[in-house]
């Protein structure tokens, strides 16, 4: 798992662009079968912005794992899941928007 930047940074007066507005702050993938994981992580109250909540509704067609974490449980249950949540993708938690 690597902990991600997504939108600009400021380096030296220039702005980069790092991955897209709305990326997940955490992916990687599940040693045991490959399979790509995407988390976003969340206060108990955060809610996703427009840019991530287009990324959860885009990733749900794919074949990965994906979940809103609010805790380091809920970040290990999304690694270790492989139930599918029809509206935001694979979930153990309740996402909470």
């Amino acid at each position: 798992m690597w902990r991600t930047n997504a939108g600009k940074i400021q380096k030296d007066g220039y702005f980069i662009q790092a991955l897209p507005a709305g990326y997940p702050d955490i992916s990687g993938f599940r040693k045991r079968d490959g399979k790509a994981v995407f988390i976003e992580v969340k206060t108990a109250t955060g809610k996703l912005r427009p840019a991530q909540k287009e990324f959860a509704n885009e990733i749900q067609h794919y074949n990965v794992l994906y979940g809103v974490a609010r805790s380091v449980e809920d970040a290990i249950a999304i690694v270790n899941s492989g139930e599918r949540n029809e509206e935001h993708g694979t979930h153990i938690n309740r996402p909470r928007f």
